[in-house]
């Protein structure tokens, strides 16, 4: 397929939404009008009453590979991700054996070649000792670097003063953190061993894996982000408190930013008692004021994008007591319609859930030619029907481990089609087999 015609759809995008049609031609928007004729594509997809996004652009995923496939690899993730509407990734470090030099990037990318739906683009993994391979990785390497400023798991807990010191100062990439406090948390576990042994509930978690012990490790970084002038995006936010190190403001004149992930909007501790380890993340999931806090900073502008932290694990691993337990859940196939709850509930616009999905994250990573439906830029759009349902039933799931949080739930919206790069990836409830995936292109940041 050379040329793909949109007809009618109501496109959101950069803050409005107007009826339009959009031609695609190889693999790029061609134009944008409000009127085109059908006899200009090869293909007509009919779009009345659709909404058209700009694909969701995933700034941190856990696909697994390599070292971990029997819970998920780049083949069945990115296809839960498009069959999602998310037509872009950006994977972790921490798998086996983590990344945490620019050979084994390399060989990640290869990995991905031919084998991602959507485009990819892979952090570097700090360690206490690789401060050389961070100071010597260049623009397009990495999407980032990912520093562990809490638990991780082999040497990826980043921990010494002056490794964090050397990485604030001289990461030429942009630093992106996971923070929590190890010293607080592992008293806390102390703490309820004591009290419970090796039976403490999961309700536990968020006092355990607490408020404090983020908010100590998120200020931690925002004070070496301002003392180096680094770039700084602090991840996975879960507490009021936290949001308040962060100004409001447009991405694009920002040094340090936020993110928060869709569980975090849509879980609060209440969740525990029927799901238990099945929502087991870190950092966890805290109360509902703070729920309520992260929406509220959404829409203030102190949390800049909204991701999903998808991290697959199998169920026999989730079916265990706490601490056995691993922390992380399958996400990406409903992260667009978690997202778009919160539009018909009212606590979020269509225009601010696509600016937190996919423009702030294209400006922040300075993403070339995407994030955005614009003439010339890569055909990375989804069609979400916001009036027809999503049950969400195991026989519907693609991500590998074959479970989600969310089974019999309904969500009020679906994802109708995704395309990427141009090609029909997801359509009518099932993938086309298009692989269209590229490696995802940076521009420098001012």
């Amino acid at each position: 397929m050379t040329s793909l015609l949109i007809k009618d759809a109501q496109l959101v995008n950069e803050g409005r939404t107007r009826e339009c049609d959009v031609l695609i031609r190889h693999g790029r928007i061609e134009q944008i009008a409000s009127n085109i004729a059908a006899t200009d594509s090869d293909q007509l997809i009919e779009a009345k009453g659709c909404y058209l996004l700009p694909g969701m652009i995933d700034d941190q995923v856990h696909f697994r590979e390599p070292g971990l496939t029997h819970k998920g690899d780049i083949a069945t993730e990115s296809a839960a991700a498009a069959a999602g509407g998310i037509t872009s990734f950006m994977d972790m470090p921490n798998v086996v054996p983590p990344t945490t030099t620019r050979k084994l990037l390399a060989k990640r990318y290869a990995l991905a070649e031919g084998r991602a739906r959507g485009n990819y683009a892979f952090y570097l993994g700090a360690t206490n000792s690789n401060i050389d391979q961070i100071r010597a990785v260049a623009l397009g390497e990495a999407c980032g670097v990912k520093v562990f400023m809490g638990a991780s798991t082999g040497d990826m807990l980043v921990d010494d003063e002056l490794a964090l010191d050397a990485i604030f100062a001289d990461s030429p990439l942009l630093i992106a953190t996971h923070c929590e406090d190890t010293p607080m948390i592992e008293a806390h576990e102390e703490e309820f061993r004591q009290q419970y042994g090796d039976d403490v509930p999961m309700s536990a978690h968020p006092l355990i894996r607490s408020a404090d012990a983020c908010y100590k490790s998120s200020s931690l970084a925002v004070e070496l982000a301002k003392k180096h002038d680094a770039r700084l995006h602090v991840l996975h936010l879960t507490t009021a408190r936290e949001t308040q190190l962060f100004d409001p403001g447009p991405v694009g004149k920002k040094r340090i930013t936020s993110e928060v992930c869709v569980h975090y909007l849509l879980f609060d501790e209440s969740a525990y008692e029927q799901l238990g380890t099945l929502i087991k993340c870190n950092p966890a999931i805290k109360t509902h004021a703070d729920q309520q806090g992260l929406l509220d900073a959404l829409v203030e502008g102190r949390i800049d994008v909204i991701a999903t932290d998808h991290a697959p694990h199998t169920i026999e691993e989730k079916n265990n007591k706490y601490f056995d337990a691993p922390a992380g859940l399958p996400l990406a196939q409903h992260a667009v319609l978690m997202v778009l709850e919160h539009v018909h509930d009212k606590n979020l616009t269509i225009e601010l859930a696509v600016e937190k999905m996919s423009h702030a994250v294209a400006e922040l990573f300075g993403i070339r030619e995407r994030g955005y439906v614009r003439e010339n830029y890569w055909a990375d759009v989804v069609l979400i029907n916001m009036d027809r349902n999503t049950e969400v039933v195991a026989e519907s799931l693609l991500s590998k481990c074959g479970w989600s949080p969310f089974e019999h739930t309904h969500f009020r919206s679906s994802i109708d089609t995704t395309i990427i790069n141009g090609e029909i990836v997801y359509t009518d409830g099932a993938l086309t087999g298009a692989i269209p995936g590229q490696r995802l292109e940076f521009a420098a940041w001012d």
